[in-house]
């Protein structure tokens, strides 16, 4: 079966958190996920893996430390989730993603296994959209041999397919309120959920938060056992802003990420403490076959941060003359990141037109409050996802702040818009993964077209 064909399967699955009317929301079990990789080998258990959930920066730190173990000689896997612009994203090794023929085989063995467990009665229901994806990216793991895999949680931690692995260690970024739905309605009861990654005895890298979030994750690991590190000597002094330099294994290493933004340090800092932390217990981890002691170092590490691929963060575009920003902040925390993100890249510059959508479940008049009131006009559009806020709600948010606006009927429009009416200033994208991954692939397209490219 073709690649396309493959797609269009997969895509079938979504949306899978939310039902239509009248129909009983999906339940997710381990045990499940269990029954389907035991039908397939069980290719999680023939890796190594590094566990990550929070509610912002955990793809963010799981990229860098993929690129930090890429550049110290060993063969890293990585899944992060959702994907910007096609669905390979999501499953690379070292700086490549999936083949399409490789995708297309991997799930059409899942989705076939899958079937015939379900006729079998083994299953009481198909696997979800983000399990099939997860089962492709074990057996692609396992099948290409990775030293390590950084496995990034999709939603919450306690029952994400991610979940059923056993970590050398977890890393738990900063949490705030997102999926409430779902997660909780409270801080410590998303903290709850994010700390089921955790192990008996083993190892958790986190860093100061919220006091409800800390006492969450302290009471958990004590439960368990578990030690806590943290990543606070790896982050620079407050007000840092640039290059800077940290000591790691006692020697003086320049962090120079092409992340942009200071919450970006907190993420970096995670993803040295867990190099740092897994050189220091297991060496061996670091050494691939035919080769002789291949880990983690300072040299490495540097290396590893100043080559991490990781779009539509705080991303810099330019295209005939015109700056853009691309981030995909897609809750408050995140506008509040984006916000002091822009001051420290752009400085005086004022950005002056904001691109904005988002998705129905989030707090858009939060977001909106937060974000509006920086820009001198914004340019709403709608989105081609299942659940896109609709263009009523953005503009009730955007009355609200008083922030004058227009309405696009497409993204494509959008971008025409913000281009007739942001003169010389930047042009902020954000809001959602959706909005930034399409904005994304056109302005790419339009500098393939000119001869321009991403800076």
């Amino acid at each position: 079966m073709s690649y396309a064909a493959a797609i269009d399967q997969l895509n079938a699955l979504a949306p899978e958190l939310y039902a239509s009317p009248g129909q009983p929301r999906r339940k997710f079990s381990l045990d499940e996920f269990r029954t389907l990789l035991a039908a397939l080998g069980n290719p999680h258990q023939r890796f190594r893996s590094v566990l990550i959930a929070g509610t912002n920066g955990k793809g963010s730190t799981a990229a860098t430390m993929a690129s930090i173990i890429t550049a110290s000689g060993a063969r890293a896997g990585l899944y992060t989730s959702p994907h910007l612009q096609r669905v390979n994203e999501r499953i690379r090794i070292g700086n490549a993603e999936i083949p399409n023929d490789a995708f297309a085989r991997l799930f059409f063995r899942v989705h076939d296994v899958a079937q015939q467990l379900v006729q079998e009665r083994r299953l009481p229901q198909h696997p979800s959209f983000f399990e099939i994806l997860t089962a492709q990216a074990f057996l692609y793991f396992a099948g290409e041999n990775v030293d390590l895999a950084v496995l990034e949680v999709g939603m919450g931690g306690r029952l994400d397919a991610t979940n059923v692995v056993e970590p050398l260690l977890t890393i738990i970024t900063d949490i705030s309120l997102d999926h409430t739905e779902w997660l909780g309605t409270t801080i410590a009861a998303i903290a709850r959920e994010k700390a089921g990654i955790l192990r008996q005895a083993g190892t958790l890298i986190t860093l100061p938060q919220l006091p409800e979030v800390n006492q969450v994750l302290n009471e958990a690991a004590a439960a368990l056992g578990a030690r806590v590190i943290d990543a606070s000597p790896f982050l620079p002094p407050a007000g840092t802003t640039g290059p800077y330099l940290i000591n790691v294994f006692g020697v003086p290493v320049k962090v120079d990420s092409p992340l942009a933004g200071a919450h970006q340090q907190r993420n970096i800092a995670l993803a040295i403490a867990a190099a740092v932390e897994m050189t220091e217990v297991d060496i061996e981890l670091f050494i691939p076959p035919g080769k002789n002691g291949i880990y983690a170092f300072p040299g490495s590490i540097a290396r590893g941060i100043r080559n991490t691929v990781w779009p539509g963060r705080l991303e810099r575009i330019e295209r005939d003359g015109i700056v853009w920003i691309l981030d995909v902040a897609h809750n408050p925390a995140g506008a509040w990141a984006i916000r002091s993100g822009l001051t420290s890249l752009l400085g005086k510059k004022h950005p002056r037109c904001l691109i904005f959508s988002c998705l129905r479940d989030k707090p858009i008049a939060e977001m909106a409050q937060i974000l509006f009131p920086l820009f001198e006009r914004v340019i709403l559009t709608p989105l081609h996802a299942a659940r896109a806020a609709a263009i009523e709600d953005l503009v009730a948010a955007a009355q609200l702040t008083q922030t004058p606006f227009l309405v696009a009927e497409s993204v494509a429009g959008a971008l025409r818009l913000a281009k007739k009416h942001a003169g010389s200033g930047p042009i902020v994208v954000s809001g959602s993964v959706y909005l930034v991954g399409e904005a994304r692939s056109l302005l790419l397209a339009e500098g393939a077209e000119s001869g321009g490219r991403a800076s």
